[in-house]
């Protein structure tokens, strides 16, 4: 065979390195959490679609964020909880199924920030310009919206695993715990010069739109805030405010974890674990975020959990 065209069709994965002694005691944690995560999220999903007081932008937005957790979760956790149990020797994974699991774990990544991006919009709209608020986040705005943060992420992460797939093999192992961009191009002994210039392109324009945005956006509503002197408007604004930032940060702290722990090589296990944790954190703590904030979701919650107490009895 052509060696310009070579590819494996099997792949050996690192994985997690975990002692036989806790593996099935590190398999339980992470079960666990992957359970809550589908559960939680979908739950959140199931309660704004069936509460007709939620169907508000703010809400119909944010529920991007919980259906892009739960694609993180599943695009990682059940091939890891299956490694932790699989001898080293027996982590295969297929190279079609490893560009696969590249591109969602990207798409996650990137639509983490494209929604919180939107979401602030949001915010911006509702808090700075409150009397065309309506006008402006109509519901085909919405879906504007939505389409173009998953839009963005989708375009970009294909340009990103596309320029590793036509890239031929001398390597069959991936150095990590899951497949991703940086997996699939160290598989090759070709040249990777385009990879790193639009890999690094790629990484710097997101993260400098998102924290750009961000930024400007809690400025102004911060400027707005304190030429108020209405304390009920600028107490609502903190609240409905607040958690966004908060999930933010939670995901910036979490990705930025990784990344730094990227430039030591001796810390691979250190930094697989974070890996792993940009995949459980937020999505764990966002819908507890989101659902005790809201509070139409926050009432709903405990008149179901009332309602169970009852009827147990």
């Amino acid at each position: 065979m052509d060696n310009l065209t070579f590819r494996y069709s099997v792949l050996l994965m690192d994985g997690l390195y975990v002692s036989h002694l806790s593996s099935h005691f590190v398999f339980i944690l992470f079960l666990l959490a992957f359970i809550f995560i589908i559960v939680s999220n979908i739950g959140i999903l199931i309660q704004i679609s069936l509460e007709k007081k939620l169907h508000q932008p703010m809400h119909m937005l944010f529920c991007n964020l919980p259906v892009n957790d739960v694609l993180g979760s599943i695009v990682l956790l059940p091939r890891l909880m299956n490694h932790i149990l699989t001898d080293p020797s027996e982590r295969y994974i297929t190279f079609v199924e490893c560009a696969t699991q590249a591109f969602l774990g990207h798409v996650y990544g990137t639509a983490s920030h494209t929604i919180l991006m939107i979401m602030a919009f949001d915010r911006y709209v509702a808090i700075c310009n409150p009397l065309r608020y309506p006008t402006i986040m109509s519901n085909n705005m919405v879906v504007k919206l939505s389409a173009g943060a998953w839009g963005v992420a989708v375009v970009l992460v294909g340009i990103l695993i596309s320029l590793s797939l036509r890239l031929s093999h001398c390597r069959s192992v991936i150095q990590n715990m899951f497949c991703d961009n940086a997996s699939l191009f160290k598989l090759t002994c070709e040249s990777i010069v385009i990879n790193n210039i639009y890999g690094l392109t790629f990484t710097v324009v997101l993260l400098t739109t998102s924290l750009g945005s961000v930024a400007f956006t809690y400025l102004r509503i911060v400027m707005v805030c304190i030429k108020s002197k209405n304390k009920a408007t600028n107490s609502k604004a903190i609240k409905t405010c607040g958690a966004h930032l908060v999930v933010y940060i939670i995901m910036m702290v979490s990705g930025f974890t990784t990344i730094f722990l990227h430039r030591f090589p001796s810390s691979t296990e250190s930094r697989n674990l974070s890996s792993a944790m940009f995949h459980v954190i937020p999505p764990s703590l966002n819908p507890i975020i989101y659902g005790l904030q809201a509070k139409e979701i926050r009432q709903r919650m405990f008149k179901l959990i009332y309602k169970r107490k009852v009827n147990s009895k």
